[in-house]
């Protein structure tokens, strides 16, 4: 399969859904452990939290993260 055709699933940040999608938590705790990761970080608000970031801070394996959210 030529390069271009292939599927890009490689992202670098990650989102409020995808943090349910890992924890099985609800939106809004979702929400506040992407905030309280920006803040320790020192990140501003707009700013992105990538997926490595957020799994140093909680601990889970990063290559779990990836499979969980690319399906």
């Amino acid at each position: 399969m030529p390069i271009s055709n292939k599927k890009s699933s490689f992202r670098l940040a990650i989102y409020v859904s995808d943090v349910q999608i890992v924890t099985g938590r609800s939106e809004r705790t979702a929400r506040l452990l992407l905030q309280r990761i920006r803040k320790v970080l020192g990140k501003n608000k707009g700013q992105f939290v990538s997926i490595a970031e957020f799994c140093q801070f909680t601990g889970v394996n990063e290559q779990d993260v990836r499979l969980s959210i690319d399906n």
